[in-house]
């Protein structure tokens, strides 16, 4: 009996020995292979966490946005060839949070979530677990020009003007007052595109409810905008993102007479001032300043994920971690850049310190910062980007006289179920 004992404890002894060896052979590598399609998070790495971690060798691969997707899809599906951590824009990132294949980050989330803004991790947030996590917020703005708003409104105090869009309905009895104090030489936007965003973000559902299509009323309300802003002539009739779409920012937009069209605001995110306004009206500095408008919305943004099958998940966290949550890093990242981030506690330690010249030194970071606690993250899904495309399609051909709206709403949900299979 006795050395039936002593052989099961040297058993024991043996298995436990290599279940050791083996946990020791698993150890993870201190090496991250990261996908991008955004250099911002090569700047991260190279200027800020790289040299907080020089024991982290970091693998950086960069892929213009409209590529992205088609190069990480293959690569996850398979498992061959995945990075371990990637970026995913906003218009594709429930994409990928819904997708089964992301590492469950909910414990980092957990440990962070009391100082972050909610709605980016709400995006992250697929069935109660959280699988990305974002550094910055982009909440929207109506940007409007201050000389115009003085000639038309008696005013260019943001507070002031504020009263004259705070919902749609006031959107569109101002958008008449400016034609008419004008003599229809200003239009309160230059694209009908511009109001998508505040639209949308307006909604209270979101497109796809228990397996069915929903059009939000907003969303209709938005066809209806649409075709009033066209048919009256409150909007200057271009493109977003067209050549009279830039014009109209430097005041140089003209209609199809030749004639110098006014342009009132543009709706843009945080992104937007930066690398909208001030990069292609650099001579109107001074002559805008920013409200809410009629409604909270957000528009763009940057999440970070890692691929489930990792071989080193808790360096990818920490890694996540640092990049979208620190306190330390976000600080020097919002003052070196000026990029609205998602921690509030960072936010609210820098944002009186601002003085936007361009905006005639109102300062955009505190009036952001209240623009953020009423955005919905939720109603994100994974489908939006292409059930948003043939809604559009469906607006276009409605305002232009191509169909009735529920001629053009019926085809827009045939095609829905016909692409997608919802049916409405």
């Amino acid at each position: 009996m006795k050395k039936l004992l002593l052989a099961l404890v040297a058993v024991s002894l043996l298995v436990l020995g290599c279940a050791k060896g083996q946990g020791a052979g698993k150890a993870e590598p201190k090496q991250l292979v990261v996908w991008s399609f955004t250099d911002e998070v090569k700047n991260m790495i190279d200027k800020y966490y790289g040299p907080e971690h020089p024991e982290v060798k970091t693998e950086y691969s960069l892929t213009p946005t409209d590529q992205f997707p088609n190069k990480l899809d293959p690569v996850l599906a398979s498992g061959q060839g995945a990075p371990d951590v990637f970026a995913l824009e906003a218009a594709f990132v429930r994409k990928y949070i819904e997708s089964g294949l992301l590492l469950d980050i909910t414990d980092v989330a957990e440990e962070v979530k009391s100082k972050m803004y909610e709605y980016p991790i709400k995006v992250g947030t697929y069935n109660g677990k959280v699988y990305g996590l974002s550094w910055q917020v982009t909440p929207g703005a109506m940007f409007y020009r201050r000389s115009l708003a003085k000639k038309y409104l008696g005013t260019d105090d943001p507070d002031q003007v504020q009263k004259y869009f705070t919902d749609l309905n006031k959107f569109l009895e101002t958008a008449e007052l400016l034609k008419q104090k004008s003599k229809g030489t200003c239009v309160v936007v230059s694209s009908i595109g511009d109001l998508f965003k505040p639209f949308q973000g307006a909604r209270k559902q979101p497109w796809v409810v228990d397996g069915k299509l929903v059009i939000d009323p907003a969303m209709l309300a938005y066809m209806d905008i649409a075709k009033t802003l066209k048919d009256k002539g409150y909007e200057g009739r271009v493109g977003q993102w067209s050549e009279g779409w830039f014009a109209g920012m430097k005041g140089e937009l003209k209609n199809e007479k030749g004639q110098l069209i006014e342009v009132f605001s543009y709706f843009l995110p945080t992104w937007g001032l930066h690398y909208v306004l001030k990069t292609n009206a650099p001579d109107t500095k001074g002559d805008w300043a920013m409200i809410q408008g009629p409604a909270s919305y957000f528009w763009g943004g940057t999440w970070l994920a890692a691929y489930k099958g990792t071989k080193s998940p808790n360096l990818a966290k920490e890694f996540i971690k640092y990049l979208a949550t620190s306190d330390e890093f976000l600080t020097k990242w919002a003052k070196d850049t000026g990029d609205m981030v998602s921690n509030k506690n960072v936010v609210n330690a820098i944002k009186d310190t601002y003085s936007e010249e361009f905006l005639g030194g109102q300062n955009h970071y505190a009036a952001f910062a209240k623009m953020v606690d009423p955005i919905d993250g939720s109603l994100m899904q994974g489908t939006d980007q292409a059930i948003e495309g043939l809604f559009n399609e469906a607006v276009t051909a409605y305002i232009n006289g191509e169909k009735t709206k529920e001629k053009a709403l019926e085809d827009f949900k045939a095609q829905v179920k016909n692409t997608l299979g919802i049916d409405s």
